[in-house]
């Protein structure tokens, strides 16, 4: 009798037991037969006829249920494997079966109000000149590859370029399941240290960007967000940057200022004004919405003294390229010297890190 063979056959068997118990508690956490029952809803509802005549309605149903689909699909899929790999007992089946079983946990996380919303992601250039519009740049790149790793969609909103290089400052919307709960805790300040690669001498340069991520809001998530005509001045200007002759003879870029809050909004990106409207009210809505959700949060945290809103003053992550390359994340510790995959978009650590701990 092979006695390896059979130690190893029993590990197999424990880890198996270990994950059909940790996928039971998954699916009471999910509440997945609420997720059943919210997609009969939401297939009665794709199957009205008349429900083309508002596309945008119809395109965000139809994608709510594909994605609720997929999730509980997912979840179905990896109990049967389980029962299957409970009586052949394969060791590597079941190292796939423990990864997905871990993503599927991660996603139990995002369990907020809007963490199954679209994202509305914007990055702002701060100290630093020349070289702070070159790192908002390097972040918008960043960004723009995690989207793509995740099979996300994103569309530029609003984009100022900056006089030598970078931006000063861009929106764009994130179109994907969790959009928002995964990038949420993106916001705040994000600082670079390297050799400047715009001066002569190379002299280490540190320099910051703000990034503010808000959930895409639709008319019935905004029961506390009020938005009255009075209260808004709209100006109506020429749009420059990068959409060649037609972009300025016509006044199609649009700056809208909220009068209470003194919140100005600027969207530029499309070629007609009524969209580029349409655009900076709900950039509007989502900041009015953000800067209600950062008043709770303070008078939660007065007490307690340690309120600091997702603004300059809060750093969340350092990027340092010289004299060593190192990106770390200042609230779960999290490190890596590779800096060159960081900034190509493979910041999965730090999100996945800092979902755990919220």
């Amino acid at each position: 009798m092979n006695l390896g063979y059979t130690s190893d056959m029993q590990d197999v068997k424990q880890k198996i037991e270990e994950l059909s118990v940790r996928l039971k508690k998954l699916i009471e956490v999910v509440k997945l037969p609420e997720k059943k029952k919210k997609i009969e809803e939401l297939e009665t509802k794709v199957g009205d006829p008349n429900l083309w005549g508002n596309p945008e309605n119809a395109r965000t149903l139809t994608q709510e249920l594909s994605d609720l689909k997929k999730e509980v699909s997912e979840v179905e899929e990896l109990v049967e494997t389980l029962e299957i790999l409970s009586e052949v007992q394969d060791d590597a089946e079941t190292a796939k079966a423990k990864k997905t079983l871990e993503r599927l946990e991660l996603m139990s996380y995002l369990a907020g109000e809007y963490d199954g919303k679209n994202a509305l992601v914007s990055i702002h250039a701060g100290q630093g000149g020349t070289e702070a519009m070159d790192w908002s740049n390097m972040l918008y790149r960043m960004y723009l590859r995690y989207c793509e790793r995740k099979d996300w969609n994103t569309a530029t909103l609003d984009y100022t370029a900056g006089e030598e290089a970078g931006i000063k400052s861009v929106t764009f919307k994130v179109t994907g399941h969790y959009a928002y709960g995964y990038l949420k805790h993106e916001a705040g300040t994000h600082r670079l240290v390297r050799q400047s690669p715009f001066n002569a001498d190379k002299l280490r340069q540190t320099s910051f960007a703000l990034v503010e991520v808000m959930p895409e809001l639709e008319d019935v998530d905004l029961r506390d967000v009020e938005i009255k005509d009075e209260d808004l001045d709209w100006q109506f200007i020429h749009a420059g940057g990068h959409g060649g002759q037609n972009v300025n003879k016509v006044a199609t870029a649009v700056r809208l200022t909220h009068i209470p809050s003194g919140i100005v909004i600027t969207a530029s990106t499309e070629r007609f004004q009524e969209q580029n409207r349409k655009i900076a009210l709900e950039l509007l809505r989502g900041k009015l919405w953000l800067r209600q959700q950062e008043i709770a949060k303070g008078l939660k945290k007065e007490l307690k003294g340690d309120y600091r809103p997702a603004s300059w003053g809060t750093q969340i992550r350092s990027y340092v390229l010289h004299p060593y390359k190192m990106v770390k994340d200042l609230r779960t510790d999290v490190e890596t010297g590779n800096t060159e995959r960081v900034l190509d978009g493979e910041i999965d650590e730090f999100i996945d890190a800092e979902l755990k701990i919220h």
